[in-house]
């Protein structure tokens, strides 16, 4: 390994961290471009980038095979293997505030499968999606992870793509309607509690309470205030994710399912945790579907939700 190392400096050495890179979210079973396509897109002669396609086939990083007229064809790729050689370094998640066991059951779960499939990786916790894509935009995380009604909404309005969804009951269990005890959500001037740095909650919030009375009046507001404002008496009703208020917002405040009516398709998108990166880069995330194992995220998370593992992110 030191050797290779070693090698990896030199100019040919330069050449494969780039190559590398470049062949990461390459299908296998294609044909691969030329050589002398590979030699100009890294400003580098023939004999450079041949040299550079033999350390990666030397490493057991790819495996090509020549058939004839019709070209170079990639065999098999070790996406993960890929990874390291390029030098990307740790890949960094940004996620949510682990407020709730799910959330513990998420991170955990990514962790598991990235060390699993021997990829380098970290958290970071942000609270707000918008927040989290701010920080991918200036280059200081790689993956975004949100709910898919985020992430599609995001992606609408900020240059970053869709890499991956895990499906139903990934990001959250549900949300619920939280009223104070004796208030009504048809009741006129209800104080309506929004956090305006969450894309879910405030969407959820909009729908919810439309046309619920008159002269509704949004109150900001984030989790750590919410059990604070519904013990003073400052708000009358929100909208939350009711994984992280259980057992945490005290008496005087009820849990109310959402009217499925107007809540339905929305809170089924929210349910989902999807995974956000710059865009024109979700080809290097190739290797989070291909390499990474999904099903050993879900797995851990269910195990961290049910009690069965301890959360370790």
């Amino acid at each position: 390994m030191d050797d290779l190392e070693d090698r990896l400096l030199t100019r040919n050495g330069l050449a494969t961290r780039r190559l590398a890179a470049m062949l990461l979210d390459q299908a296998e079973d294609a044909r691969l471009p030329r050589l002398r396509d590979y030699a100009e897109q890294m400003g580098v002669g023939n004999g450079t980038a041949q040299a550079a396609l033999q350390t990666l086939e030397e490493t057991g990083a790819i495996e090509t095979v020549a058939r004839g007229h019709l070209g170079t064809f990639l065999v098999r790729a070790d996406r993960a293997r890929l990874w390291r050689l390029a030098g990307l370094g740790t890949v960094l998640a940004a996620m949510p505030l682990p407020y709730s066991r799910r959330y513990e059951g998420l991170a955990s779960g990514l962790r598991a499968a990235y060390e699993a499939a021997g990829l380098p990786f970290a958290v970071t916790f942000m609270r707000g999606a918008t927040a989290r894509v701010a920080a991918l935009l200036e280059g200081k995380a790689d993956l975004v992870v949100a709910s898919r009604l985020a992430a599609d909404r995001l992606v609408e309005s900020h240059p970053v793509e869709l890499v991956a969804d895990l499906g139903a009951e990934t990001y959250v269990g549900s949300h619920g309607l939280l009223l104070r005890d004796g208030v009504t959500v048809d009741a006129p001037g209800l104080r309506v509690a929004v956090d305006s740095a969450s894309e879910d909650q405030r969407v959820l919030a909009e729908r919810a309470f439309t046309g619920r009375g008159e002269d509704v009046v949004w109150v900001e507001a984030s989790y750590m205030q919410l059990r604070s404002l519904f013990e003073r008496g400052e708000v009358d009703a929100t909208v939350w994710n009711l994984d992280e208020v259980q057992d945490r917002l005290g008496p005087g405040v009820r849990a109310v399912p959402l009217d499925d009516r107007i809540t339905r398709e929305l809170a089924q998108r929210n349910s989902s945790a999807a995974f956000l990166t710059r865009a024109g880069e979700a080809g290097r995330f190739t290797v989070l579907r291909e390499t990474v194992d999904m099903s050993l995220i879900t797995e851990v998370q269910r195990q961290v939700v049910r009690g069965d593992r301890l959360p370790t992110y």
